[in-house]
């Protein structure tokens, strides 16, 4: 039995996404939760390191954003490093990516927090990526923890 082979998004389609994750990112830096909401849908369902399961924009925003954003600095997309599978009518997309941020310890030193996050969109009828699914984890040994305290830019 042979196995198709996995569904590379094509180079076009690739940059649109790595766009999208740019401009998604510069998001995070700024702590601009309101430029932030239009990349996702309302009613998304996510993980991340604050809560197991998350349901709702608003929710993930309450209980992750709010959590990790004014904490953490430089959110930086690994491009380089970055898959993106499209699926066959290239109406849905999958990034998995590597990212680095930068943690405070409760002294106020600095220190290094990378890690990975796999993302589903789906192609909107007006040709938008909305993003549907979110899967965001620190990497191995990362302390879970960071005391930054920078503002909220907009909610």
């Amino acid at each position: 039995m042979t196995n198709l082979p996995i569904p590379t998004a094509d180079p076009a389609t690739k940059a649109e996404i790595i766009d999208w994750l740019e401009r998604f990112f510069a998001c995070v830096r700024e702590v601009d939760f309101k430029s932030a909401y239009p990349f996702w849908h309302d009613d998304i369902v996510i993980f991340g390191t604050y809560q197991e399961l998350v349901r709702s924009r608003q929710a993930w925003t309450d209980t992750q954003w709010s959590n990790v954003w004014p904490r953490t600095k430089d959110f930086t997309l690994d491009a380089a490093n970055t898959e993106v599978l499209l699926s066959g009518d290239g109406s849905m997309a999958v990034a998995i990516l590597p990212w680095t941020s930068t943690g405070w310890n409760k002294d106020g030193t600095e220190f290094d927090r990378p890690g990975r996050a796999t993302i589903v969109l789906q192609k909107q009828p007006d040709g938008r990526w909305l993003g549907v699914h979110s899967h965001m984890s620190l990497g191995r040994g990362v302390p879970q923890d960071s005391h930054g305290n920078r503002p909220i830019k907009a909610r």
